[in-house]
């Protein structure tokens, strides 16, 4: 209901795992001790609301597997404490907002299974305390910036089933954390860069479903 805007003290709200439907109420901007919000889990629907960005103490805000519609608001970037964005297993739309690059305290990053557009954002390459970027079963386009390259805290990358072109940077290579690699099921060209191969730590390497060509290095 909006009369939870009333509880202003709050620091920590679970909603989760429950039948919650109908939208996230604006009020919930009003909540601005909170560090804590999850709601995932439910069946609420429509848009994040842009007071969301009044929370700036939030360090997790966990908002997958429900039907949120709409865009994600540019305005999520004045969240520079987040540590956890979850947002996988909805129904949004529009592109990934080039603001996600102030959030430099990310480590858990989750856009999967949606239906946004455009091309990944540069500035994700300032989020280098990432541990976690899920941004599969997407449409994304165009190519895997370089800058990826400096997020040299990644174990997991999984931008599978998109329609991401051109090459995998050789930049790929700095990343040497990573246990999960999957870049399947898109429009990827050119050959595997050597510089794969120091990525030590991998454990699933997943490059399938591409146009990719050449040799596959020793």
């Amino acid at each position: 209901p909006p009369e939870i805007g009333n509880l202003t003290n709050l620091v920590f709200l679970e909603l989760s795992y429950n039948e919650l439907i109908g939208s996230i109420p604006p009020e919930i901007g009003n909540l601005t001790n909170l560090t804590s919000l999850g709601l995932h889990e439910n069946q609420l629907t429509g848009s994040i609301p842009p007071e969301i960005d009044n929370l700036t103490n939030l360090e997790v805000l966990i908002l997958d597997n429900n039907q949120l519609t709409g865009s994600i608001p540019s305005e999520i970037g004045n969240m520079t404490n987040l540590i956890d964005l979850l947002l996988g297993n909805n129904q949004l739309t529009g592109s990934i907002p080039s603001q996600i690059g102030n959030m430099t305290q990310l480590s858990y990053f989750n856009l999967w299974n949606n239906e946004l557009t455009g091309e990944i954002p540069s500035e994700i390459g300032n989020l280098t305390n990432l541990s976690q970027l899920w941004l599969f079963n997407n449409e994304l386009t165009g190519i895997i910036p370089p800058e990826i390259g400096n997020l040299n805290n990644l174990t997991s990358l999984n931008l599978g089933r998109n329609q991401l072109t051109g090459v995998i940077p050789s930049e790929i290579g700095n990343l040497t954390n990573l246990t999960w690699l999957s870049l399947d099921e898109n429009d990827l060209t050119g050959s595997i860069p050597p510089e794969i191969g120091n990525m030590t730590n991998l454990v699933y390497l997943e490059l399938g479903d591409n146009q990719l060509t050449g040799s596959i290095p020793s």
